[in-house]
């Protein structure tokens, strides 16, 4: 009992540590995104390509070494890399018009929309005290949106518009999240990593050559703009590289809501890189952004608890296991 009870503490712990280094990651995408913005380059989706590039460079040549079949439909991971793609487009889009503190804080709607598809589309239950907890996160969200009416977004050009921008990308984060989920619950990470990545760039080569072209032709390059492109494809890379782990372990919802604290770096970097002064309003909203988190993580149930629960048949389980994972995990057992 003891052992269990110290083995599920540390995957507990080790859990949150990987939710932390997406975290980090994540404040380091939203600073050089903004960065890039700031220095006048107008070109997110050839942003993301590069991310994109290098993920399907390291992640494709093991598959193909590999050479096994596709686990999952490769229209699947179209799907997902359409998705994909779309999402960091607009949020990406969005620090042309408001604050980097606004952009990551309202990031967290994408919270909202994973709770809604898990419950439509997983069959994955919520106790009330999850409910609560989640509302209180976006009611923080709610908070910088009267904040950036209120005082013009804290340093963004038009910041109603960039607000618009990251809730409808937070969106087709949350489909993205989503699906990813389900496919490396099921399948394989490398897979689903490379195959993503795969048509994410396909797909933004194909958007860039349409709406890009003249904004990359614009841009004035200089050795500044290349670090910070550099440093936002080497932090997209370690971010997709971790996040399979995440959503493994745990699932879409725990893994938006352990990156919250993203947000804490976004207003250090805000205040101690851009100089901008941060509105009161924004040291609210953060505050019932970590409250809802608290409340949400103490009603959680354990994630192995729950799964064994699923594999029990126990409809009211919160991270249900379909009957071909359990199958998958026992095949595994048997052959290792």
């Amino acid at each position: 009992m003891n052992f269990s009870r110290n083995k599920d503490m540390w995957r507990l712990v080790f859990l949150l540590f990987l939710g932390q280094v997406v975290s980090f990651v994540m404040a380091l995408m939203s600073f050089t995104s903004s960065l890039i913005a700031s220095l006048g380059a107008d070109t997110p989706l050839t942003l993301s390509f590069f991310s994109y590039s290098a993920l399907t460079l390291v992640y494709g040549g093991i598959l193909i070494y590999r050479r096994q079949k596709l686990l999952v439909p490769w229209y699947w991971y179209l799907l997902l890399g359409f998705v994909d793609v779309q999402g960091n487009y607009l949020v990406n889009k969005a620090y042309q018009y408001s604050s980097i503190t606004s952009v990551t804080i309202l990031d967290c709607w994408t919270i909202a929309w994973v709770i809604i598809l898990t419950w439509t589309f997983l069959d994955t239950r919520y106790s009330p005290w999850q409910f609560f907890g989640a509302a209180v996160c976006v009611s923080g969200l709610v908070v910088v949106l009267l904040s950036d009416a209120a005082v013009g977004g804290g340093g963004g050009s038009r910041p109603i518009l960039g607000d618009i921008l990251v809730i409808a990308g937070t969106v087709f984060f949350a489909l993205s999240n989503v699906g990813e989920e389900f496919c490396v619950k099921k399948k394989d990470r490398v897979e689903v990593v490379a195959l993503l990545s795969l048509f994410a760039m396909l797909v933004s080569i194909g958007e860039i050559a349409v709406m890009e072209r003249k904004s990359l032709e614009s841009v004035k390059w200089s050795a500044e703009i290349i670090l910070a492109f550099f440093g936002y494809a080497a932090a997209s890379f370690t971010f997709y590289s971790v996040v399979p782990f995440v959503l493994k372990m745990s699932g879409a919802t725990l893994f938006n809501l352990s990156i919250l604290t993203s947000d804490m770096w976004a207003v250090v970097i805000r205040i101690f890189f851009y100089k901008q002064q941060v509105d009161w309003l924004y040291y609210l909203a953060f505050a019932l952004v970590f409250v809802g988190l608290i409340i949400y993580s103490k009603s959680e149930k354990n994630p192995a608890a729950a799964a064994a629960a699923a594999e029990d048949g126990d409809p009211n389980s919160q991270c249900p296991l379909l009957d071909e994972e359990t199958t998958d995990f026992r095949n595994q057992a048997v052959s290792s």
